[in-house]
């Protein structure tokens, strides 16, 4: 028997709705993709903490790492500890590294499980970050905790730099640095001004294109210490462009941001295949928070019909629940 409920309607009005979705396929254990798609996994809050989630943060562990689990079962991997889900968001440095040790180990379970890990400056105070030396040698710090974990790093762009740096010459400085000691190829984030105003002017300029000459010159310098890049810019035009210029085996890794389904399809331009498309490395904040009820009954009705709810019972149960809170039984 169909699963039912009632849903709101864009005109105001009740409906029924029966499921007839079905509930989706994992893909074989060990399947090989022709892309890589990393998840920027957020991390499940311990309700019955006794903490003010204002000052500290009180992670669930088990379900935290549960969710990782059924990640990499779809053939996702993992970018733990970024900036566009824990970092700035609630969660120090402490709190991450620990985060990145607890997802390594439980990697180690699982045969072709991805993680690579946000390394970055945010537990300097930037009021005492002088001179590009003590951006370096934030980077180093984090580098060496996580390196020492067996950890691939994602190297985040970095507010301290951006306060401190003068020139392209100084973030060359400091890339340089970072990446000569690198055990394995990082992926390097640009975060947009338009996500973080305190990044305006990365890489030593506002002019974008200037801007994307001096990358993609840090990358040609290093190229087997660079697995990709990832650009977080909202302009499609700009990350086509700057993929194209990426040396031999270098990836480019889209973000959820506009256009990041044409993107990761490509266009099949480029001097090898592998950049003539995007890679991802996806990441998104509560998009979700602010709508009204009738948009997330169409999104229950459009995740049915995609077949995306492998658990259709809890799914009815907890939209149930959310439309009991708003008044609608």
């Amino acid at each position: 028997m169909a699963l039912t409920l009632t849903l709101p309607t864009a005109d105001g009005s009740l409906s029924p709705y029966a499921l007839r979705g079905s509930v989706p396929a994992k893909p074989p254990a060990g399947v090989k993709f022709n892309r890589i798609a990393y998840s920027a996994a957020h991390v499940v809050a311990d309700p019955l903490a006794v903490v003010d989630p204002w000052l500290q943060a009180a992670v669930d562990w088990d379900t935290t790492i549960a969710y990782r689990q059924h990640l990499w079962s779809l053939g996702l991997g993992v970018a733990e500890a970024m900036d566009t889900a824990q970092r700035g968001m609630g969660l120090d440095w402490p709190t991450s590294l620990e985060l990145i040790r607890r997802s390594l180990d439980a990697a180690k379970d699982v045969p072709g499980a991805l993680v690579a890990s946000g390394c970055g400056t945010d537990h300097l105070n930037l009021d005492e970050v002088k001179n590009v030396d003590d951006v370096i040698r934030g980077y180093e710090e984090q580098m060496a905790a996580i390196e020492k974990l067996g950890g691939k790093l994602i190297v985040m762009a970095s507010r301290a730099l951006a306060r401190v740096a003068k020139s392209p010459a100084d973030y060359e400085r400091v890339y340089d640095r970072i990446l000569s000691q690198a055990k394995q190829p990082v992926v390097l984030h640009w975060l947009g001004e338009m996500f973080d105003p305190a990044l305006a002017g990365y890489w030593g300029t506002s002019n974008v294109d200037a801007a994307m000459d001096t990358a993609v010159g840090i990358i040609a310098a290093h190229p087997d210490k660079v697995d990709g890049i990832k650009i977080s810019l909202l302009d499609k035009d700009k990350e086509i462009a700057m993929r194209r210029r990426l040396p031999s085996g270098v990836r480019m890794y889209t973000g959820d941001d506009f256009n990041y389904a044409e993107l990761i399809a490509g266009d099949g331009q480029g001097s090898e295949p592998m950049h003539g498309q995007s890679d991802a490395l996806l990441g998104i904040f509560d998009a979700m928070s602010t709508r009204s009820l009738q948009h997330f009954a169409e999104l229950f009705r459009l995740a049915d019909a995609a077949n995306v709810l492998e658990k259709p019972e809890l799914a009815v149960q907890r939209m149930k629940t959310l439309l009991a809170i708003n008044g609608v039984e």
